[in-house]
């Protein structure tokens, strides 16, 4: 049977590790938040990307002037966001792309794209 000093040197020797440990893990977990707020702001931004391309795209279908479609599109973008629109035949084509920061490799570019049929075009014959 062991004596009571030697259960209390053992339970004071097992504080340090547990110190240790924690020690290890907290820095991890503070990496493992940070990464996931991150993901969430990336996945907002990119929402935000698609609504402000569906933004443009009815604008320009309903026939509006492209600086209201941009303007359309702009409002609904992240900041930061380039707006690019084009008329293909009878469509209209918006395309939003927006950076997102991050350190390093995290740091990409978010992009949407819309496509509605021009207005004029539709009951037109081919």
């Amino acid at each position: 049977m062991r004596s009571s000093e030697e259960l209390w040197r053992d339970r004071r020797g097992d504080r340090g590790a547990v110190t240790a440990e924690a020690a290890m893990a907290l820095p991890v977990l503070v990496c493992f938040v940070l990464a996931l707020v991150w993901a969430l702001v990336a996945a907002s931004d990119q929402i935000r990307c698609v609504d402000a391309a569906r933004a443009g795209a009815r604008a320009a279908a309903r026939s509006e002037p492209e600086d209201s479609v941009r303007s359309a599109a702009q409002e609904a973008a992240p900041g930061r966001a380039r707006v690019a629109v084009e008329r293909t035949g009878g469509l209209w084509r918006v395309r939003v792309e927006a950076p997102t920061p991050g350190p390093g490799p995290l740091g990409v570019t978010l992009s949407a794209e819309a496509v509605a049929l021009a207005e004029d075009t539709v009951g037109a014959e081919p």
